[in-house]
């Protein structure tokens, strides 16, 4: 027999009633949200209570408030009930396109975002998804709903979490490193350099952290920095990459990593939701879809997934 099929489940009427009472810690209170009489809500309790055969409140003459077993329960009714209405939303709006703007920075866009899009299409086949790209600052910005930008900042009037991490290796392509090998960080003097403007202290920060004393004057300028990555894979230098954006390049071969450390930390992707839309169901799902991406991300590769501080990330709350 299916599983679902020998559910044991209440009568939902007894579990509205021990919700709404849980959640006002008061039998009269449940009744005046759900337009019934405080005996009602009180033989509904009660009803529930013979059926689970547990005592979910302690009676205090008029008052109420909930056991310990009483508090376990309600967090997983109240996100059961989070989900029936969140499904129920989804399924009230079937046919209806919502627009959802998001703008992200070029590279995580191009190399992180865009291959995992078509994931997000099949989990929510209703939603036109407008994507544009910048590295302007957020409050600049003439209307998104969700931005994908690096952290930790300051982002005006709106709220904020942490996704992804990311850290930074030498990569190349291998018919550059087969032509001249790095086995040691020094041997990138032989090598041309390849700068980004959007990162224009990168290099020098990781090798610094490498111990190179020898000067690299070598070096080749891009203003974006998916620019200087696709200079690698093309040959023409040696690029600070980011992981784990890169590892789609490092699986296929057309990047590689010549050196293992030192893997230098940068800073982090944080969605960024206007504050007018924080609250949006729409906004939510993509957020924490994003989240759900990195720590997959994480668990595949073992680098730059997830801060599992909050259900949304590590969290900034919107200025006020």
């Amino acid at each position: 027999m299916n599983a679902r099929t020998n559910r044991k489940l209440p009568p939902f009427p007894a579990l509205r009633a021990f919700e709404a009472a849980a959640r006002h810690n008061s039998f009269t209170s449940a009744a005046d949200e759900l337009h019934v009489t405080h005996g009602a809500i009180s033989r509904q309790v009660a009803a529930f209570e013979a059926w689970v055969g547990v005592q979910v409140f302690h009676r205090v003459g008029k008052r109420v408030r909930l056991t310990e077993d009483g508090r376990r329960y309600l967090s997983t009714v109240q996100a059961a009930f989070d989900s029936i209405a969140a499904a129920t939303d989804q399924l009230r709006d079937t046919g209806v396109v919502h627009v959802l703007r998001v703008n992200a920075l070029p590279t995580f866009a191009m190399k992180w975002l865009l291959p995992r899009l078509s994931q997000f299409q099949r989990m929510a086949p209703n939603v036109e998804l407008r994507l544009s790209t910048s590295n302007a600052p957020v409050e600049t910005l003439d209307s998104f709903d969700v931005a994908v930008r690096r952290g930790p900042a300051h982002w005006p009037n709106c709220a904020s979490g942490q996704f992804l991490e990311e850290s930074e290796l030498p990569v190349c392509s291998p018919t550059l490193l087969q032509r001249l090998p790095i086995h040691t960080a020094d041997d990138l003097a032989r090598h041309v350099l390849l700068h980004s403007d959007t990162r224009p202290d990168a290099w020098q920060h990781w090798l610094h952290a490498a111990g190179v004393t020898a000067k690299c004057r070598k070096k080749q300028s891009f203003d974006h920095f998916y620019l200087a990555l696709q200079a690698a894979v093309d040959g023409l230098g040696v690029a600070l990459g980011p992981m784990p954006l890169l590892d789609d390049e490092l699986a296929s071969g057309r990047l590689v990593m010549p050196l293992k450390g030192p893997r230098i930390g940068a800073r982090g992707y944080w969605w960024v939701a206007r504050r007018e839309v924080v609250n949006a169901p729409l906004v939510g799902q993509f957020c924490r879809w994003l989240e759900a991406q990195a720590a997959q991300t994480k668990a595949e590769t073992g680098a730059g997934g997830t801060t599992p501080s909050m259900t949304h990330g590590k969290t900034h709350a919107a200025s006020r």
